[in-house]
């Protein structure tokens, strides 16, 4: 089978336990087509670059897959038919990341200035 990373975005409006529950439900669908969700993050609700379905925020959740091809298909359409999912993308990977992602890590970096590309703060 091969490894996918599938995020997506949901509304705005929506409480965490209905984004949970959105999250367990793509989960419901992988395992039912015999794949195997590997890990699930709540990146939380973040600032969107430009309005997306008049949202300006959007909670972001990303699912670490083990499934095939067929499966992924599957989640996309039933993610393209949910209303309360604004966004998706689902991309193949080589392996999945140990520890947590970039998104969750980020906050990790301290609160140090931007740096040029000379490594001299600016």
């Amino acid at each position: 089978m091969a490894l996918y990373e599938h995020v997506f975005l949901a509304r705005q409006d929506l409480s965490q336990a209905q984004v949970d529950a959105l999250a367990e439900g793509s989960a419901k669908i992988v395992e039912e087509h015999n794949g195997k969700v590997v890990r699930t993050e709540t990146w939380g609700l973040k600032q969107l670059a430009y309005k997306i379905a008049k949202n300006r925020k959007a909670h972001f959740v990303m699912l670490s897959l083990d499934a095939p091809g067929d499966v992924v298909a599957e989640l996309e359409r039933q993610s393209s038919i949910n209303e309360d999912i604004i966004r998706f993308l689902t991309i193949r990977v080589d392996e999945h990341e140990d520890g947590p992602s970039v998104m969750m890590r980020k906050s990790d970096r301290g609160g140090r200035g931007r740096r040029d590309r000379d490594g001299e703060e600016g």
